[in-house]
């Protein structure tokens, strides 16, 4: 019986599904966790899907009726996850983004060496939709500097994680409230209880897509992770800090952002 599960919540991208479910070594143990949140224009295809799927381990579907938002999405995954009561660990992937690597083996390994780290990530590269390089996206390692710029933004790549399914009891699932934020509230819960972590392997590759999150609800996104902060604040330079960058950040245009990335590179 495998240990570890991934979720992946799903909406009208079935090539995306296939080629993130691919990219997964063979060698690898895992099931698979599909939460298909109401896709109406692009269904999966469950036949090329499991097709795909060269590891060790099996895929389950899940089918919502109608769509209902990522964070819902993911949360119908974690009640189901929870409710087998079989897997240890459970690991996050977004449709069209690809594992670089032995990916579920390395964060499996350092959890189970590691029994006092409850989260871990790691770095990733960023593409252009036609699989150019952009730029890598790099995160701290320790768990203290991670508590600290979590103020800043989310030290955690949200398609890189993997964290133990006890936390689940103790912090709840996604909030729901945080809209285009559910992994920065998620995370802040998480780093507030538990010790994290980041490995320097790049361990995924993601893409930077103008119809994406980050680009179409980047204001809500930016102000939601505001009121995160705020409802995490005490008097001290990072969370001081940490609002005045995102206030900055939510006037700044995206295209700008994503030229200072570049230039960093």
């Amino acid at each position: 019986m495998n240990k570890v599960v991934l979720l992946i919540p799903h909406y009208n991208n079935p090539l995306g599904l296939m080629a993130s479910v691919a990219s997964i070594e063979a060698s690898e143990t895992l099931d698979i966790l599909i939460v298909d949140d109401g896709s109406i224009t692009e269904r999966i295809n469950e036949i090329t899907t499991n097709q795909a799927f060269k590891a060790t381990g099996k895929i389950k579907y899940i089918y919502l009726k109608k769509n209902e938002g990522i964070e819902s999405a993911l949360n119908h995954g974690l009640d189901y996850i929870v409710k087998t009561n079989q897997y240890h660990f459970i690991a996050r992937l977004d449709c069209g983004d690809t594992c670089i690597g032995k990916r579920f083996e390395i964060q499996e390994k350092f959890l189970v060496e590691n029994p006092e780290i409850k989260l871990v990530g790691s770095n990733a590269i960023a593409v252009d939709p036609k699989g150019t390089f952009l730029y890598k996206t790099l995160f701290p390692e320790k768990n203290q500097v991670i508590k600290n710029k979590m103020f800043n933004n989310a030290m955690f790549l949200h398609p890189t994680v993997m964290f133990a399914e006890e936390i689940i009891a103790i912090v709840g699932k996604y909030p729901t409230n945080y809209k285009a934020a559910e992994d920065y509230a998620f995370f802040f819960k998480i780093v507030n209880k538990f010790e994290t972590a980041n490995l320097p392997e790049f361990l995924l590759q993601y893409e930077i897509n103008p119809s994406g999150i980050s680009f179409s609800k980047r204001k809500e996104q930016v102000w939601s992770r505001i009121r995160v902060i705020k409802d995490n604040f005490y008097f001290g330079f990072w969370p001081v800090y940490g609002i005045t960058r995102n206030l900055i950040l939510y006037v700044l245009p995206h295209s700008i952002i994503q030229k200072i990335k570049r230039l960093k590179e």
